[in-house]
């Protein structure tokens, strides 16, 4: 049996995960277009875990509630206008706001951020 060496060893450990794992946090944010309700989640270990908080915390709140964006390692920011909303995803709160204000004046003018959410990767 041969020996692969360090140097093999090393590149198999990062080929399966070793140091390049980065943690994955996974957020949403749930609105409500006909009351303007919001609902939201950060830091969850799943995508699907993220949603459903986001949902729940929505639906105390409001009817007709939705996923309107979800994001991992990021932000999420909903904006709003008087005939129309839009969601958006960034690497910051910053980024992440200008979507959602891009997203919602495709469909009306006077867009406002309503919510926004960012993991802490």
């Amino acid at each position: 049996m041969k020996m692969i060496g360090r140097i093999g060893c090393f590149v198999i450990f990062l080929l399966f995960g070793g140091l390049s794992a980065q943690a994955q946090n996974f957020g949403a944010i749930a609105y409500s277009p006909g009351s303007g309700g919001y609902g939201y989640s950060y830091d969850y270990s799943s995508k699907a875990g993220a949603q459903s908080r986001a949902m729940a915390e929505c639906r105390k709140r409001a009817r007709g509630c939705r996923i309107a964006i979800w994001f991992r390692n990021a932000c999420g920011a909903v904006a709003s206008g008087p005939r129309g909303w839009g969601s958006g995803w960034g690497s910051n709160r910053n980024r992440a706001e200008l979507e959602a204000i891009k997203s919602c004046n495709r469909r009306t003018a006077g867009c406002r951020v309503r919510v926004y959410a960012c993991t802490t990767r």
